[in-house]
C-alpha cells in the first residue's frame, strides 16, 4: 500500500467522500494490502450499524420473459433458445408462504419487463403477500415502468424497489443496451423511486464490457451522491447466448475491493453478497460478507423453473430445495462468525 493509497484510504474511512479522481486512483492503485485493510474497516463500520446480523429476503423469479434485448443478459427478447416461463399469482403466493415458514420476512419478486404483470396484476399478488404476511416487506425488480406504475405499486404495499443503473457513464450505457433503452430514463426510474419512498436499490456489474476504471469510479460517485438504501454489485458473468458471449468474467477480488468502499461510502446501505459472486467462488459470498457486505438471497421460485432464469452461465443453486439451501447458507454463514437473522431488515436510516 502506497503512502498515496493510505491516505485516500484514510479519507474514505473518515468522511466517506472522495473525488472522482480520488475514486479512480483508489482502484488503479489496489493491491492485497489496501484490500485487506479497507475490508477491515468495511466490517467495521457495518458492525457498528448491524452488528453480525445477516439479513435474508427470499427471491421469487416470477418470470423469464422479457422486451427487453440488453446485451449483456440471458433473457434477452432475441434469445430464441431460452425456454421461457411465467409464475401464476397463485405460484407466487405459494412460494411466499414457502419463504415464510422458512424465516424468510421479505420477499422479492424479480423478473424480466414481462408485459403480462400489468400494475392491476402486480397489486393483487402484493395485497395477497401482504395480506397473508402483513409482518412482511416486499421488494420489487421488475426493471423500468412509469412514475404512475411505481406508485401504484408503493400504494398497494410494496415496500423496496431494486434497479440496477448499470454504470453511471452515459456512453457506456449505450454500448450495454439497446438503442430503445436510455441512460437518462434508468436514472429517472430511480428519481422516482426514491421521490416515492420506496427503500431503494442500485447497483451494477463488475467487469462488464467496455467498462473503465473511470467508468466503476463514476458508479462510486453515483451511490455517493444518491445515497440508495441498497447496492447489489455481483461480477460480470458471460451467457453463451448473448452478443458478450466470449468477454472475459469480472473478478470477484475486484468486487469485494468495490463492496469494502461502498460500505464505506454508505455505512447503512444494505450490500447483498450476490449470486453471482457464489457462482464465480465457492466460498464468493463468504467473502462478499467479509468484505462488508450483510444481505443474502436465497432462492425461493419453483425447483423446475429456476435452470430457465438463467441471467449468465453456471448459475448456483438450482437443483436444491429452499430448506436445504437455507440450512446450508445458515451454517455457512455460522462458520465465519456472523448470524443469519429473520428480521425484516429494513434500512437503518441516518
Amino acid at each position: 500500500m502506497t503512502n498515496v493509497t493510505k491516505e485516500l484510504a484514510d479519507r474514505l474511512i473518515r468522511e466517506h467522500s472522495l473525488s472522482l479522481d480520488e475514486y479512480e486512483a483508489l482502484l488503479t492503485d489496489r493491491d492485497a494490502e489496501t484490500a485487506e485493510y479497507l475490508a477491515a474497516e468495511a466490517v467495521k463500520q457495518r458492525k457498528a450499524v448491524y452488528g453480525t446480523k445477516v439479513f435474508v429476503r427470499g427471491l421469487i423469479e416470477i418470470s423469464n420473459r422479457c422486451k427487453n434485448d440488453c446485451l449483456y443478459c440471458g433473457i434477452r427478447l432475441s434469445n430464441g433458445k431460452c425456454n421461457r416461463y411465467r409464475l401464476t399469482e397463485e405460484q407466487i403466493l405459494a412460494c411466499a408462504d414457502e419463504g415464510y415458514r422458512l424465516g424468510l420476512h421479505t420477499v422479492v419478486m424479480q423478473g424480466g419487463e414481462d408485459p403480462y404483470y400489468t400494475d392491476e396484476v402486480l397489486v393483487r399478488i402484493i395485497k395477497g403477500i401482504k395480506a397473508q404476511h402483513p409482518d412482511s416487506a416486499v421488494t420489487l425488480s421488475l426493471g423500468e415502468r412509469s412514475r404512475e406504475s411505481y406508485k401504484a405499486l408503493r400504494e398497494a404495499g410494496a415496500d423496496r424497489y431494486l434497479l440496477r443503473h448499470e454504470t453511471a457513464d452515459a456512453e457506456h450505457y449505450r454500448k450495454l443496451h439497446p438503442a430503445e433503452m436510455s441512460f437518462e430514463n434508468r436514472m429517472r426510474c430511480l428519481r422516482d423511486l426514491k421521490e416515492l419512498g420506496y427503500q431503494t436499490g442500485c447497483g451494477f456489474m463488475v467487469g462488464s464490457p467496455y467498462q473503465t476504471m473511470r467508468a466503476l469510479a463514476e458508479d462510486l460517485k453515483f451511490i455517493e451522491t444518491f445515497r440508495p438504501e441498497m447496492c447489489g454489485i455481483g461480477p460480470f458473468i458471460p451467457h453463451h447466448e448473448t452478443p458478450f458471449a466470449k468477454e472475459p468474467a469480472g473478478s470477484v477480488e475486484l468486487t469485494c475491493y468495490l463492496l469494502s468502499i461502498i460500505r464505506l461510502i454508505h455505512p447503512r446501505v444494505l450490500l447483498p453478497a450476490t449470486t453471482a459472486l457464489g457462482t464465480m467462488h465457492p466460498k464468493g459470498r463468504e467473502l462478499g460478507i467479509l468484505a462488508g457486505a450483510n444481505v443474502l438471497m436465497p432462492n425461493l421460485s419453483p425447483v423446475n423453473v429456476r435452470k430457465q432464469y438463467e441471467l449468465y452461465d453456471n448459475k448456483i443453486c438450482m437443483g436444491e430445495e429452499s430448506a436445504q439451501c437455507m440450512q446450508c447458507l445458515s451454517e455457512r454463514i455460522r462458520a465465519i462468525g456472523y448470524e443469519i437473522t429473520a428480521e425484516r431488515g429494513d434500512y437503518a436510516g441516518e
